[in-house]
């Protein structure tokens, strides 16, 4: 079998067919090795120079045509595709640019250690898209329109108040969307499912116009190590990461660019000329944990309850992993050196310590966490709170500087994800470490 990477030939300002058929040289190296973990280091060295070649061609490629690709893949921005839809479009539109449905179809079927990586190429693509002045903008704007699921369940919502899905469930009583994540026997562990449901909620509570203020809080657990106990989320579901079901697009950028985006910066409509967003106040409850992604979420929320036995981590750099867009709002809270401690150094902050009050609102015996809910509720609802949340949020996150973080993310924590390192650690969580 040989092991010699293709002659690319790639010039610079190469053109698309030249793309595609150099894409294709790669593609039959890669079909003709075994699968990673039994390749010689030979055969490894030809797929990874094969790729970093395509993959600098990629990136020029798309940085140099990207307006151009978006506007034909959109219709000249006149339609909306989420991320999974426009990686399905520009697949077909451009050959070669990003991986085929056969091959994401294939890398699914696989644990993480024996993909070929391909989600990195979407990475790329989705990078340059991003960064695109009048396309990154609009793939915002997509994603922040209200999900096909959320407007089939909406009359449903909206006539009972009550929608129960896989991994949480939404429940509107006197003006209030109660979110509970109910992942009882992982305690709440972030995988795709999760994401999906997550977004259905929040758009529900967003679009319905009897709610005036949500609200997220863990249920109780089954888990045998907090059987009985309310936990709030204990970050990405790393067995799942192992076993290659945690997908870029559809988990860690929709989780960013959807739900969590969302409770920014509202649903997106075609609304009324005061407003094309829906927006409303929301308010989080920890109970026990906020490990990972759990201790993102509290960077978006507008008032944070912990009781006081609880605590927060971002472990992601000891999972060699990037901690969402926490890098680019926890300074925002904590300052610079408490934010290094915690995302670079893996620092555990207590609820009942001194800087946790930069995290939260209230910090309280966990007996009296329903009332202190329940004040916290009432105060958010009020007829200014929604005008200055969004005023808030603006100052805060301006929507350009949100886009070029989540341009550099797309592409950095594709890589992360597939890093030797990273890939040993969640190996290790798989075979009974968490």
């Amino acid at each position: 079998m040989t092991t010699d990477s293709p002659t690319l030939s790639l010039s610079p300002g190469l053109d698309h067919r030249a793309l595609a058929k150099a894409a294709q040289r790669v593609d039959e190296l890669l079909d003709g090795l075994p699968l990673p973990s039994a390749r010689t280091p030979a055969q490894r060295e030809a797929a990874s120079s094969a790729l970093d070649e395509i993959r600098a061609a990629r990136t020029e490629y798309v940085e140099a045509h990207a307006e151009e690709i978006y506007d034909r893949l959109t219709d000249g921005r006149t339609r909306y595709l989420r991320l999974d839809e426009l990686v399905r479009a520009a697949a077909s539109a451009y050959p070669g640019l990003v991986p085929t449905e056969a091959q994401m179809a294939a890398e699914r079927s696989r644990q993480q250690a024996e993909k070929e990586g391909r989600e990195i190429d979407q990475g790329i693509f989705l990078r340059g898209i991003l960064n695109a002045p009048k396309a990154g903008p609009h793939l915002l704007d997509a994603m922040l329109r209200p999900t096909a699921r959320a407007l089939e369940l909406l009359p449903e919502f909206v006539e009972t108040g009550v929608v129960r899905m896989e991994a949480a469930s939404l429940e509107r009583r006197d003006g209030v969307a109660y979110l509970t994540l109910c992942r009882d026997d992982c305690l709440n562990a972030e995988d795709a499912q999760q994401v999906d449901d997550m977004e259905t909620a929040v758009d529900l509570a967003l679009l319905d116009p009897a709610v005036r203020v949500g609200m997220l809080r863990g249920g109780v657990m089954s888990h045998p190590r907090y059987a009985g106990r309310r936990v709030f989320c204990a970050g990405i579901n790393l067995k799942k990461l192992s076993s290659g079901d945690i997908p870029l697009v559809d988990f860690l950028l929709r989780r960013e660019l959807g739900y969590i985006h969302k409770i920014v910066r509202g649903v997106a409509t075609d609304g009324s000329w005061r407003s094309r967003v829906i927006d409303k106040p929301w308010l989080a409850a920890v109970d026990s944990f906020a490990i990972g992604g759990g201790a993102q979420l509290l960077l978006v929320f507008d008032h944070v309850v912990a009781a006081s036995d609880a605590y927060f981590s971002l472990p992601a750099a000891t999972e060699g992993i990037i901690p969402g867009a926490a890098n680019y709002r926890l300074s925002r809270f904590t300052g610079p050196r408490l934010a290094r401690q915690v995302i670079l150094g893996g620092r555990r902050i207590r609820a009942d310590e001194p800087d946790a009050r930069s995290l939260v609102d209230q910090v309280v015996p966990p007996e009296e966490m329903d009332a202190a809910i329940e004040s916290a509720l009432a105060a958010l609802d009020g007829d200014a709170v929604r005008a200055n949340r969004r005023m808030v949020n603006l100052a805060e996150e301006p929507p350009d500087g949100f886009r070029r973080y989540m341009a550099e993310f797309a592409l950095q924590q594709a890589l992360r994800i597939y890093g030797a390192d990273v890939i040993g650690k969640v190996g290790g969580f798989a075979a009974g470490a968490r």
